[in-house]
């Protein structure tokens, strides 16, 4: 029956064989299925998996609960009797659930009683992982252990989401589809995460032995995937070009790309995602001998995240012709200098300055990448589109006091330097608060030869204030320097500080974003539009190029930098297909603007 199954049929269909094809998507749960069957026809396989999730998040929180009890316990009692539906079953099996030592199985009771005893319903994990390989039973256990640390409204909210991936997963069964970008995306992160400095956790820096490893293998996939010259530059940028169709003699030059170095600990799908899909994509071009009316760069910047020498964006100025040559100088923590670490890659420092693409000819640049936060996850969205990417300000403050003894000095006559420290991160909070795409951080707090019973004379705090508008981060700053001064002034305490960085917000390009956006609404999804806190290559490339951002959802709460981040080859695969989709508007849009009046 579900050989032929596709979403035209799932579509025509009456709403009581649209249940009955897809039963089992949900344990036990048919409700979800006759919901979602209203709202028919749906545009493409995404648009039908957010709105089986959105029937879910619009149900009463009764029925919701009632779902997530549905499922089973995992190794459980059901598990034993052979009482599971034939989709957990087959789950549970493949994830090594039936094969569980005597000690496993008294563990996984264990933590099966504390989460239920904890939030009153089922652990739920979509034991298929996010590259569509299964889960070990070791990485389940893992799992709850840490989520059972969730707060109760947090872990309800992941049990939803888990049901979701459950059944994005089933429905791909049932629906035969294949994910060619996606799957080749996660097998390569994959491959490229065996490179690391360290070999407890992911860590790739500038030029390190496992960062030119990472380098040669992205080499190797672009000349493999039919790029037409493929070299790595002096900066340790590997660039692919696929060249414009042959009847073009002057085309202009598009660019693509992220960065290939990670922070250390790291995911590892930060920066690489940029890198890894658009060659899958021109793998699939070449394929089809399809050919654009511009050059396209993929460029897999070697340094983004400044980690070994303290500078960002390497990478990205070398490309653009900005790259600042008094960096050569600079010594990471073993003295060695950034032009000697260039050398021993086997690179050419006195070459930097051939490393620039002609910008002459570059119209825009893109780049896809997770979206580093929980605002995708938590509505449901596979992708968004940035707006701007937030200029940021950042300081170092030191606040000064009278340190004395903490039994002997009244508290209406201290002068205690921490204290006023609280109010301003309270201060910051609270203005930061104030606008939409307005953040503000307080990361280091430090009172220096602290004691616990003195009074704190000194302390030391830092302020990263970001928003996705320059005038909007300003004011927000003005507002925050004038609370400082009365704070300290009420207290009898004295502030200096240091500015650290100030960084101008990047704007996307209009023009292009409505071209994401009208590729997303076409597969029948919402598009949400929002600006992106952290900074990217595509803040360099804005100063020789318009820009814009495509962000896919990240999983497990959002998180990145890390080791827990994630994402799937559903999203993946998503975000190559618009990828392909915003590539054919662009040869549209300029080949209309190169055609004579």
């Amino acid at each position: 029956m579900t050989a032929s199954l596709t979403l035209d049929v799932l579509n025509a269909t009456s709403a009581a064989r649209f249940v009955q094809f897809l039963d089992g998507l949900y344990e036990h749960s048919p409700w979800v299925l006759e919901r979602t069957a209203a709202k028919r026809p749906f545009a493409s396989v995404a648009a039908l998996k957010y709105a089986l999730a959105q029937t879910v998040r619009e149900a009463s929180r009764e029925k919701q609960l009632a779902l997530i009890r549905a499922h089973p316990e995992l190794a459980g009692r059901a598990a034993v009797a052979g009482q599971l539906t034939e989709d957990s079953a087959g789950e549970q099996a493949r994830a090594g659930l039936t094969q569980c030592t005597p000690e496993e199985f008294e563990l996984l009771q264990q933590l099966n009683a504390a989460y239920n005893s904890r939030f009153g319903f089922p652990f739920i994990i979509a034991v298929r992982g996010p590259t569509g390989a299964g889960l070990s039973r070791y990485d389940i256990m893992a799992a709850m252990e840490r989520r059972l640390r969730n707060a109760p409204d947090q872990e309800f909210a992941e049990a939803l989401r888990q049901i979701d991936r459950i059944a994005e997963i089933r429905l791909a069964d049932r629906l035969s589809l294949t994910r060619p970008y996606g799957d080749a995306v996660m097998a390569w992160a994959e491959a490229l995460a065996v490179h690391s400095d360290s070999p407890d956790h992911l860590t790739c820096t500038y030029l390190t032995p496992a960062h030119r490893a990472v380098a040669a293998r992205i080499q190797a996939w672009m000349t493999e995937a039919g790029f037409d010259s493929v070299y790595q530059d002096a900066a340790g940028n590997v660039v692919g070009r696929y060249r414009a169709a042959p009847t073009d003699a002057s085309p202009p030059l598009l660019a693509t790309g992220s960065h290939y170095d990670t922070v250390r600990n790291a995911g590892k799908y930060d920066g690489r995602l940029g890198v890894l899909l658009p060659i899958a994509v021109v793998a699939d071009l070449k394929r089809r001998n399809r050919r654009f009316p511009f050059d396209l760069d993929v460029v897999a910047f070697a340094e983004e995240e400044g980690v070994r020498y303290g500078s960002t964006f390497l990478g990205s100025s070398a490309y653009i012709g900005r790259f600042d040559a008094n960096l050569l100088d600079a010594l990471d923590a073993s003295n060695v200098s950034m032009r000697e670490a260039m050398q021993l890659a086997g690179l050419d420092p006195e070459q930097l300055g051939k490393a620039a693409a002609d910008t002459s000819r570059l119209v825009h640049y893109f780049e896809v990448h997770i979206e580093q936060g929980p605002v995708l996850l938590e509505r449901n969205l596979p992708v968004g589109v940035v707006t701007s990417i937030a200029g940021s300000v950042r300081r170092l403050v030191t606040l000064t006091g009278v340190a004395g003894h903490a039994g002997t000095t009244p508290m209406d006559m201290r002068r205690d330097a921490a204290c006023a420290a609280a109010e301003i991160v309270l201060a910051v909070e609270r203005r930061c608060a104030q606008a939409p795409s307005l953040v503000g951080t307080v990361g280091i707090l430090n009172v220096p030869e602290g004691s616990v019973n003195v009074i704190p004379g000194t302390c030391t705090l830092s302020l990263d204030i970001r928003a996705a508008d320059n005038a909007v981060r300003d004011a927000a700053l003005a507002d925050i320097e004038r609370e400082i001064a009365a704070i300290c002034a009420r207290r009898g305490v004295s502030a200096t500080t240091e500015e650290l960085v100030r960084a101008a917000a990047a704007p996307c390009a209009r023009k292009q974003m409505d071209m994401w956006s009208r590729a997303i609404a076409e597969r029948g999804l919402p598009v949400l539009e929002l600006p992106s806190g952290a900074g990217h290559d595509a803040m360099k490339m804005a100063e020789a190029t318009s820009i814009t951002m495509l962000f896919t959802r990240c999983g497990n709460g959002g998180i990145s930098h890390n080791p827990l981040e994630t994402m799937t080859a559903d999203d993946a695969q998503l975000a190559g297909e618009l990828m392909l989709d915003f590539l054919e508007q662009m040869a549209g849009s300029l080949a209309a603007e190169r055609s004579p009046a």
